[in-house]
């Protein structure tokens, strides 16, 4: 199995790549959503990455339409609905699988080495989306969009944080600072 560094990945605008031009920082992955009720922590993110960029964090944002078509957008419609909207500047890829048969090997193995994701209430979010009547994915596969995955500068996944968490919660940015200063 090939490392995090190592996965062929694609930027939004369709340029080939791989994490490992971020080898040796604190990544924070997250799969994104443009039409989707927790939408609004693009900016929290956005501001998250102005904070501690110069620390060594880098946001990744990954869209995804995995979870109640609430990303339908082209590549380039979510580029500029991000840019645009909530003055995004933290690196987007293109939009990949988190679940199902089709989840692109990046988020294979995020869910292989952080199996629960961390949340101050196990289960309530769980039980908010099937109460909107929604099929919540069973663990250990992405419960929705905003689920986040901090990565550590050695390449290892260091913790995994339920969507409804938001990246200003202590649960988020603790998990970032031990990573940093590690």
């Amino acid at each position: 199995m090939a490392n995090l560094y190592e996965i062929p990945l694609n930027k939004i605008t369709g340029e080939s790549t791989t994490l490992g031009e971020y080898r040796g920082k604190v990544m924070l992955i997250v799969n994104v959503a443009s039409k989707c009720g927790l939408t609004p922590q693009y900016e929290a993110l956005e501001k998250l990455y102005e904070l501690k960029h110069g620390e060594g964090l880098e946001v990744l944002g990954f869209p995804a339409n995995d979870f109640a078509g609430q990303e339908p957008g082209t590549n380039e419609e979510i580029a500029t609905f991000c840019t645009g909207t909530f003055g995004v500047k933290f690196p987007m890829f293109q939009k990949i699988a988190v679940t199902g048969a089709e989840t692109h090997p990046l988020y294979q193995q995020l869910i292989a080495a952080q199996p629960k994701a961390a949340t101050p209430e196990p289960g309530a979010f769980r039980t908010k989306l099937v109460g909107y009547g929604l099929n919540a994915n069973p663990e250990p596969g992405i419960l929705w969009n905003f689920e986040k995955f901090v990565v550590g500068r050695d390449g290892s996944v260091v913790a995994r944080i339920s969507p409804e968490v938001a990246p200003d919660d202590p649960l988020v940015t603790g998990a970032i600072e031990a990573a940093l200063k590690a």
